[in-house]
């Protein structure tokens, strides 16, 4: 019996290396495709810089809301950046081969930055809930101090959750393939690849998700309840067309990221299919940064004000 199950673990091929199949069933789009990733990874890198510069330049935007969007500018360029360069390089060198270190590192940063995005998303809809339903309290609740440790919390607080969960996938044998139907390493593709029963490692993936993603969207949608609750008992309609409007840019960015990331990772690795979770995929990390900033700049005056004065000196 221990002969059987040594041998059994001998044929398992200890893969060091993976292949992202990414876009290559598609060799006649190559460099079309290197063009629009190049051009919106740009946009992307542009257009949150240009947030991060006028929210802490401009006095008028030295309020929390706006640290907070700075803090959210500045994990969108870390975000893309994980996954972006890696697609350029594999468009123009046509060399998808990643190695498997390489691999649990991009998806270890991958899963934190992604914690980082749910919980600050989170907490950007405490600073509006506080703001518009205990705004006589606000600059007493959301003080400086009190805004860095939640910026903080949201930076550093998924870190050892997912490197544990990063540890704990590429502690699987993968015997199936070496080649990721996917354009980067994530989860999803990864479980494919690997031996044997995976309904473990799956579990673990609900649980984790549950706890940095559906938890905080949980809170955000109570937030958001008591916003919409407050805003229709303000007595103008001015006034609740003001508070709306600084709230509506914040709840489509969470829409738009929870919605995508939402059904990636919490379908069944049954109903899971390569185009499909490309196409998520590319939504929630290429196209959703890149709309970020435009979604706060064209629906904030206060942003607006600040772009066009900072323009106006140049």
């Amino acid at each position: 019996m221990k002969l059987d199950r040594l041998k059994a673990e001998v044929n398992v091929s200890t893969v060091t290396q993976f292949v992202l199949i990414g876009f290559s069933e598609l060799p006649s789009l190559q460099g079309f495709l290197f063009a629009v990733f190049s051009i919106v990874y740009i946009i992307i890198l542009v257009g949150n810089f240009l947030i991060i510069l006028i929210t802490s330049m401009d006095p008028a935007l030295q309020k929390p809301m706006y640290f907070f969007l700075a803090n959210f500018s500045s994990l969108e360029i870390c975000y893309v950046s994980v996954t972006v360069p890696r697609i350029l390089f594999s468009l123009e060198k046509q060399d998808r081969s990643i190695s498997l270190m390489s691999c649990a590192t991009q998806l270890c940063f991958f899963l934190i930055f992604g914690t980082t995005e749910c919980l600050l998303l989170t907490v950007m809809s405490y600073d509006r809930y506080v703001a518009i339903c205990n705004p006589l309290h606000y600059p007493l609740i959301m003080n400086p101090t009190k805004c860095t440790q939640l910026a903080a919390g949201s930076w550093l607080g998924g870190i050892p959750v997912q490197i544990g969960q990063t540890y704990q996938i590429f502690s699987m044998h993968f015997c199936n393939s070496n080649k990721i139907n996917h354009f980067f390493c994530d989860i999803p593709p990864i479980l494919k690849l690997a031996c044997g029963d995976t309904s473990v490692h799956e579990l673990s993936v609900y649980v984790v998700v549950m706890a940095v993603a559906a938890f905080p969207f949980i809170l955000v949608l109570t937030s958001y309840s008591k916003i919409i609750a407050t805003i229709l008992r303000l007595p103008t309609a001015k006034g609740r067309a003001k508070a709306f409007s600084t709230c509506s840019s914040h709840l489509l960015v969470v829409v738009l990221f929870y919605g995508s990331a939402t059904v990636t990772y919490l379908r069944p690795k049954s109903m899971h299919s390569p185009g499909t979770d490309k196409l998520l995929s590319l939504f929630y990390t290429i196209v959703t940064p890149m709309f970020n900033p435009l979604i706060y700049s064209l629906r904030n005056k206060e942003v607006i004000a600040a772009l066009r004065k900072l323009i106006l000196q140049k």
